[in-house]
């Protein structure tokens, strides 16, 4: 596993595997949910929500 890890293309593998992960999440619409939960969460942090 440490061999496959190490290789010099591994890391642009990984890099553009999180890209794909992080458009599809972009596609189904997750960012607002996560930025909707980061909002709330900040608003019990100060008092306001």
């Amino acid at each position: 596993m440490s061999r496959i890890l190490s290789a010099p293309r591994a890391g642009i593998v990984i890099a553009v595997l999180g890209l794909l992960v992080m458009g599809f999440g972009i596609c189904r619409g997750e960012m607002a949910v996560v930025l909707e939960k980061a909002i709330n969460i900040c608003m019990e942090c100060v008092g306001i929500g």
